[in-house]
């Protein structure tokens, strides 16, 4: 893998699930972004650095309990004290929106793009 990208894969829980119908609020999302530009400011720098700032983030598609998320976080810039991350979340497998079957879910013949982001980070 290069140096520079570094992906997360994780399920997310019914805890996860802030709104009717188990959908997950877009925080969750960032929180997901937050994790996996800390692991790529370890493996770039050796320290967990400060998240400063998003921009242009944009929630393109739902998240729902039981779904599994892939998360990419791609270095782009680096100045002297700070690190620039683009981001992308990505769905890959669907969980079971049918409360009669729970334990159903299904891979997504084409994975979806549920959000992306720009962010800063500070590194010391």
């Amino acid at each position: 893998m290069p140096k520079n990208v570094v992906t997360l894969t994780t399920r997310i829980s019914t805890k996860d699930a802030h709104y009717g119908g188990e959908l997950v609020a877009g925080a969750k999302i960032l929180e997901l972004f937050g994790d996996t530009a800390t692991l790529l400011l370890i493996q770039q720098d050796g320290t967990e650095g400060l998240f400063r700032a998003y921009q242009d983030i944009e929630f393109l598609a739902p998240v729902h309990a039981g779904d599994f998320l892939e998360i990419k976080a791609t270095l782009t810039g680096v100045g002297k004290t700070s690190r620039q991350l683009q981001f992308e979340a990505v769905k890959f497998v669907e969980g079971s929106k049918n409360s009669k079957k729970p334990d159903k879910a299904r891979f997504l013949k084409k994975p979806i793009l549920v959000a992306k982001a720009k962010g800063t980070c500070v590194v010391k």
